[in-house]
């Protein structure tokens, strides 16, 4: 019995040393495979996170988030984009390539187009693009040196405005493509004539400051340039929604109360609750007078303003006035305006477009235009040196 107890014991030794550095080991592989799983997760998320280069870019990249007006899918390699619900886009690489029934074939990406409306060309300035700009309606309240540079030396001609539109210098500009807004003055019917494809532009029915905003990749599209598109709106989004995030704590009672607009003509037009304004106005920690479900408003009489907006802590003015507006400026308009609280308290939240490039390349930030408004309703949340580039108050 000694014999064999002597016999087994380095064999018994051996086992245990197996036996304990097999557990060791497992121990060791159980947290190799763990921090592999961590790893894999964590370059999962960061490559949801990145942008992918032109080479991997599918439809769902350009595909609106917030805008309402286009949507896009493929189709057998053919971009199809359809804008609202009567005008529909094959967007081809070549001639001959087959588009379905009731697309028009647009090749892309365009070398040219006219521009109709400042949130057009604010679309083709933050994606660098003036080259593609051949037309514009007119120069009126636009700052960009370059713009005004190109219109000078005639790289770019002025068409007239919508509904006296010049036809041949639209046939001068040589587009392939108008980028139009179809429920305007319009006047395109001697355009489409000339036989070149107009494509609606619908931003300005965008109700989400982000909505609007999100064309800039709906023009990407058609000059080529999806990928700097998507960067640049990935920007804007999350600017956006960063500075949104610092209102959404703010008690009832700390938001302020807004009123827009002056009279003009013996109305007032105020734009409705649901517009894009009045969005901009909550995300920036404020509540709109108007709480009502219309998007462009009504023309109101001054009386049916006062019984909405006397008591509104401040009111928000856009204009054009020559030279510096003042509360004197707006009491000579109309002398009932000093009857309002806002007016008594001096809290006139003001923007002259003489003298900022509001329309011409806000649409495209709205980022900036909110930080603007939290600045003048929260200040605490801003940086106290911040400078407001479109909106401040009314000295």
């Amino acid at each position: 019995m000694t014999k064999f107890y002597f016999f087994f014991y380095p064999y018994k030794l051996l086992i245990s040393f197996f036996l304990i550095n097999f557990a060791s080991n497992m121990k060791r592989l159980i947290l190799f495979l763990f921090v592999c799983i961590i790893l894999f997760v964590s370059s999962c998320k960061q490559n949801s996170n990145m942008v992918p280069t032109s080479a991997t870019y599918t439809d769902t990249l350009v595909c609106p988030t917030y805008a309402t007006g286009y949507q896009v899918k493929d189709s057998a390699g053919v971009r199809l984009v359809d804008v609202g619900t009567d005008y529909h886009f094959a967007l081809v690489s070549a001639d001959n390539d087959k588009v379905p029934e009731g697309y028009a074939k647009v090749r892309v990406p365009i070398k040219s187009t006219i521009c109709m409306t400042a949130l057009q060309l604010s679309n083709f300035t933050i994606l660098d693009a003036h080259d593609v700009v051949k037309g514009l309606t007119g120069t009126k309240n636009l700052f960009n040196k370059d713009i005004l540079q190109r219109v000078k030396d005639g790289r770019i001609v002025k068409i007239g405005m919508e509904g006296n539109f010049d036809t041949e210098m639209v046939l001068a500009a040589n587009p392939d493509v108008i980028f139009i807004s179809p429920s305007k003055r319009g006047g395109y019917d001697a355009i489409r004539e000339t036989g070149i494809t107009m494509v609606p532009h619908l931003g300005y029915q965008e109700l989400d400051p982000l909505g609007q905003a999100e064309w800039v990749k709906f023009v990407g599209m058609f000059i080529g340039k999806e990928k700097e598109a998507y960067e640049v709106f990935a920007g804007i989004e999350s600017r956006y929604l960063n500075i949104k995030s610092q209102t959404t704590n703010i008690k009832p009672e700390e938001r302020p109360t807004v009123l827009s607009g002056e009279m003009h003509y013996g109305n007032w037009h105020a734009v409705g609750g649901k517009n894009y304004l009045a969005q901009i106005f909550r995300d920036a920690g404020a509540d709109y007078v108007i709480d009502d479900e219309e998007t462009a408003g009504e023309n109101l009489e001054f009386e049916k303003m006062y019984s909405l907006a006397a008591n509104a802590d401040y009111w928000r003015i856009l204009n054009s006035y020559p030279g510096e507006f003042s509360y004197d400026a707006l009491k000579a308009s109309e002398s009932r305006n000093e009857l309002f609280k806002a007016y008594k308290e001096r809290k006139v939240i003001y923007c002259n477009m003489k003298q900022t490039p509001y329309y011409e390349i806000s649409p495209v930030e709205p980022d900036v235009l909110l930080k603007d408004f939290v600045a003048i309703f929260h200040p605490e949340l801003v940086e106290p040196d911040y400078k407001p580039k479109y909106y401040k108050l009314l000295r």
